[in-house]
């Protein structure tokens, strides 16, 4: 597709200045930025979790027994609304897993 191509696919309708903030910022206005990062950071962790127990066929119940605790409490873990769980408890679920936590500050 030539630059010329790509121009005449926009449609005369659109007007950028119309366009409104971006998410991040509808985030910021509405209050639930930080909200919304903590449970993004958790599902991330959530996902990067279970696809290593995938990788070294970790049963959740294996997992549990691993982390000497019940599937419950494994269940809590993974759960991206459960904000109770424990720095430890991530680091010891990474760390049955083969893996390792890092936890830095960063500038905002």
């Amino acid at each position: 597709m030539t630059h010329k191509e790509i121009e005449t696919d926009i449609s005369p309708d659109f007007h950028p200045e119309n366009v409104g903030p971006s998410f991040a910022s509808w985030l910021e206005e509405e209050g639930i930025a930080e909200d919304v990062r903590e449970v993004a950071i958790k599902e991330l962790f959530v996902e990067q979790l279970l696809k290593a127990m995938k990788d070294k066929s970790i049963t959740k119940t294996a997992m549990a027994a691993a982390l000497n605790t019940s599937r419950n409490q494994l269940s809590r873990i993974l759960d991206p609304d459960c904000d109770s769980v424990t720095i430890g408890a991530i680091k010891k679920a990474a760390e049955a897993v083969g893996k390792r936590v890092r936890i830095e500050l960063v500038d905002r």
